[in-house]
């Protein structure tokens, strides 16, 4: 249970009893109305600001609003205190039977503690990643990754219908250079010098295995075939070499995405005619020539007569070409077609993930989306900015593999997909983020990953003691008969709480899609914990384990266990395992 939605209701139940009172004129609106935690916690355990956002409608001043209001909350039995503060805040203490009922939700639901009816089932497309299959994934591509997938997570468990998708950019020049790349590696694989890569092709040692294995399948087959011949086979064999890779890739990094839709396969059903004359039927296309942009030039930008679609109809600053001087479309044309399929399955309510490099583009993407639904469907895109690769402070820029890059694979390799997601998530998406290989394996408690690691292993720990002690196991039946009535102390207390907010964690990360508010809150449970058990080791009255007292050392197991399936399900929306053991 969502215990601040529960309490609100029994606040908006008052309104409406001084509503039938006639002490509130009716009509008024309710939505504004919360209750959350109070800034200082020495107020209370809520407050509302009910008083506050009613008064302009209600007529009246907020602490005339407050007093009645105040004393009709006073009867509810899970209200000890409710007293009005400052120019008519409400600030409410909880009773201790509703305050440990918030435990036995944890203890009854599991680490499913915090799932939400939220999404109501609705539809969501998550795209992330879409890296080009010209080359291996980078660290900036694992941010977007882990960004893309725990924000999937996180709409999975307040209740929308998400489906996670790839977008494979596997038309255009740039597929073509890759075909020409693998064919030189295949070239050596059977042989031949080739010399110094061109400039314009990959020069990665990636392709080696590519070239290797088209020599295996296709032996000499290609070598005395013209480029007109050869191009074709070569850009389907080396787009599948690398779409495998990125693959396996992800899937080291703990990414599965359920559908890869194909820029080629879309190009070759007419997708991009089917969109862009469903736009020209609207009037949205017309042939045009665009005023030279002010400062740097764009790639898309040329002095004479294009075909245009009226971006600047839908709030973008310019309209956008959609055909290139050779006839060939322009990518905007075909991620146009793309986000019309997205539409045409069903799909209203879409999130792109993007690296900072495509800010540029969010405004036309977004008018595009607004004209293809007739303003139906809503498009979020969300950037990820750079990461910042160091070791013990100095710049790491250098792969062995890739030669340019640091691979996303060859830093899971060395620090583990858990450290990699983690990390990740422990900065906004579009705030810069520093990872240092050595401050981020470190077991120290400036070290989140260990932090909140250790936490769930302490406390799996404590329970095995406690099963040990009693000479029983600790199941989940057994824990919700602990008397929890027996935890009265502040800290005890501050913990449930704490617990408890879990289900309202979940609903307003997922409506602001930060999943990174997951990866604060499981750190501020883990702090709590830890400074309760530290807590512990100086008073015996704090100890989980209470000699000569079954009863408390039980209920504090409980308390335990409510740590540890918190702490477990939030590091599951993370994509991050939680571990029993600290090696």
């Amino acid at each position: 249970m969502d215990y601040y939605k529960y309490l609100r209701s029994i606040v908006i139940k008052s309104i409406e009893d001084l509503v039938a009172s006639k002490i509130l004129r009716p009509g008024l609106d309710l939505g504004a109305i919360n209750v959350e935690p109070p800034r200082d916690p020495t107020h209370g355990d809520v407050a509302t600001n009910a008083a506050l956002v009613l008064a302009k409608s209600a007529g009246m001043k907020p602490r005339d609003i407050a007093e009645p209001l105040a004393e009709s909350l006073r009867g509810s039995p899970q209200l000890v205190d409710v007293e009005v503060a400052g120019p008519g805040f409400i600030n409410i203490r909880l009773s201790l039977d509703f305050v440990h009922d918030r435990l036995r939700d944890v203890l009854e639901a599991g680490t499913s503690f915090g799932d939400s009816a939220l999404g109501a089932g609705n539809s969501v497309n998550v795209e992330y990643v879409s890296a080009n299959p010209t080359g291996p994934l980078h660290v900036g591509h694992a941010r977007g990754a882990v960004y893309g997938d725990a924000l999937a997570n996180l709409l999975d468990k307040a209740g929308y219908a998400v489906t996670r998708e790839y977008y494979i950019n596997d038309a255009g020049a740039q597929v073509d250079q890759l075909a020409r790349s693998a064919y030189l590696r295949y070239q050596q694989a059977l042989g031949q010098e080739i010399g110094d890569i061109p400039e314009g092709l990959y020069p990665g040692d990636y392709l080696i295995p590519v070239g290797e294995s088209m020599a295996s399948s296709q032996g000499e087959n290609w070598l005395e075939q013209t480029e007109e011949v050869w191009l074709p086979h070569c850009r389907e064999f080396a787009t599948d070499a690398m779409m495998e890779s990125i693959r396996n890739d992800l899937a080291a990094l703990g990414v599965r995405i359920a559908k890869f839709t194909s820029e080629r396969d879309l190009a070759e059903k007419g997708r991009v005619e089917d969109a862009l004359e469903f736009l020209d039927d609207k009037k949205l296309i017309y042939e045009g020539v665009l005023e030279a942009p002010k400062g740097k030039q764009p790639d898309d930008w040329e002095p004479r007569p294009q075909t245009l679609f009226r971006a600047t109809e839908f709030g973008d600053d310019v309209d956008r070409p959609l055909r290139k001087s050779d006839g060939s479309w322009t990518y905007f044309a075909t991620d146009v077609a793309y986000h019309r399929d997205k539409i045409d399955r069903g799909f209203n309510s879409m999130i792109n993930v993007w690296g900072a490099d495509h800010g540029g583009y969010v405004k036309r993407m977004k008018a595009a989306v607004a004209a293809l639904s007739e303003a139906t469907a809503e498009l979020d895109i969300k950037l990820c900015q750079l990461v910042k690769l160091t070791r013990d402070g100095e710049p790491v820029r250098m792969s062995k593999r890739a030669g340019s890059f640091v691979t996303l694979r060859e830093v899971v390799d060395e620090v583990g997909k858990d450290v990699v997601r983690f990390i990740m998530l422990t900065r906004r998406n579009d705030a810069p983020l520093d990872f240092d290989f050595a401050a981020v394996t470190e077991q120290s408690r400036e070290n989140p990953v260990f932090y909140v690691q250790y936490a769930h292993a302490r406390a799996c720990s404590v329970l095995r003691n406690v099963a040990e002690v009693q000479g029983s196991a600790l199941d989940t039946e057994t824990l919700k008969r602990a008397k929890l009535a027996r935890l009265t102390h502040a800290e005890e207390l501050a913990l449930i709480k704490l617990l408890g907010g879990w289900p309202r964690l979940v609903e307003t990360a997922a409506e602001a899609h930060e999943p990174h508010r997951v990866a604060f809150y499981i750190h501020d449970v883990a702090s709590a914990f830890h400074q309760f058990w530290n807590q512990g080791k100086e008073d015996p009255d704090l100890r989980f384990i209470v000699d000569e007292d079954a009863e408390l050392t039980l209920a504090r197991a409980a308390l335990v266990k409510g740590v540890a399936l918190v702490i477990a399900s939030g590091l599951e929306v993370m994509g991050v395992q939680p571990v029993e053991e600290m090696r």
